[in-house]
């Protein structure tokens, strides 16, 4: 079901902690992590690396998955203790199951200046004419790499502010990288593209920016915790929660105003090409990241938006609520022991 590809051994003597009254040492606790290796799981990464997993007593392990719903199912029956998942309809159906798992914190969103999966238009319908406003694209053939997901849930949010619905336009199922070569061959008109397939499409003249900051504050991707971890390793949860805050203020940090260009970013980026198999590093001066909250905090208003798009669509299994999938006290918890969070000065 999933394949390790990664074990971050901490150094027991570096991790250990004089017990009072003895000499012993206190084993680090350990934590399996599911990963996609993609550019938002910079955060795991960055907390190994500098060790702000291991000041917390924890020994993680990095386990890859080469999609995200993979994960579900082994976080669930607690293979893996955290996992990063989407706000789609696959996340309620799978509670819907009775799949005990929770989202804790932002992994991925969509603060203004942060929109990594803008809306991409063919170029040369752009430079044409033929697609002026969002209002062109009716009947046009639109990529999306699966039903239910969130990316469509935006599309429909920017349609419906054109005056459009989700099903004025034709649907072609299709993944982010493969949607570059989609847009040449004119097999999609077009698409909400994640980074880095977003910056590329841009790169090879196939496609526009056509809309950015359609969606402000969509809560794409998630930071997901098995209900065993939270139930029956409660400490050891909490504490992934202060290194995971005190990682994602990094990145936060590098990434300040949208660009790739704040405190630490030259670092940050190296981990990123490292880590994801990225070789161009000119990518990054174009690319915009994606927003992950300082303070962990979920935006459960646009996951409410989301939700009812999905049940209008028939993407649900069964009726579901927000708040039976959210679970924000860790998070909380993190900034009290942490501090709210403060922008670096560069």
């Amino acid at each position: 079901m999933f394949k390790r590809t990664t074990r971050h051994l901490l150094a027991a003597g570096a991790l250990a902690a004089t017990l009072a009254g003895a000499g012993a040492a206190q084993a680090a606790d350990k934590v399996k992590v599911g990963i996609n290796n993609v550019i938002s799981d910079v955060v795991f990464h960055l907390g190994v690396e500098r060790g702000i997993f291991a000041e917390q007593g924890l020994e993680v392990e990095l386990v890859t998955f080469d999609s995200g719903p993979k994960m579900i199912a082994p976080l669930g029956a607690g293979q893996i203790d955290v996992g990063a998942g989407a706000s789609s309809a696959g996340l309620y159906n799978a509670a819907a199951r009775g799949i005990d798992i929770k989202v804790v914190a932002d992994k991925g969103s969509t603060p203004a200046h942060y929109d990594y999966m803008p809306l991409m238009v063919r170029k040369d319908l752009v430079d044409s004419g033929k697609v002026k406003t969002v209002a062109d694209l009716k009947g046009m053939k639109v990529g999306s790499v699966g039903p239910g997901a969130a990316t469509n849930a935006k599309l429909a949010h920017i349609l419906g502010k054109a005056g459009l619905t989700y099903k004025d336009v034709s649907h072609n199922y299709i993944g982010y990288p493969q949607q570059i070569a989609a847009f040449t061959t004119g097999a999609i008109d077009a698409a909400i593209t994640t980074e880095p397939s977003a910056t590329q499409a841009l790169n090879n003249n196939v496609a526009v920016r056509f809309v950015v900051d359609g969606y402000p504050d969509q809560q794409v991707a998630v930071l997901l915790y098995g209900g065993d971890f939270i139930a029956k390793r409660r400490d050891v949860a909490q504490r992934f929660m202060n290194a995971y805050v005190k990682s994602a203020r990094i990145f936060s940090d590098a990434t300040a105003g949208g660009r790739f260009d704040g405190k630490g970013a030259p670092e940050v980026i190296k981990t990123i090409m490292r880590t994801t198999g990225l070789k161009d590093a000119e990518l990054f001066a174009k690319m915009i990241p994606n927003g992950i909250n300082p303070n962990g905090e979920v935006d459960t208003a646009s996951m409410a938006e989301d939700l009812k798009f999905f049940t209008e669509n028939g993407y649900l299994e069964r009726p579901a609520k927000v708040e039976d999938v959210v679970d924000l006290s860790f998070a909380r918890n993190a900034v009290k022991a942490l501090g709210a969070y403060k922008a670096a000065q560069n």
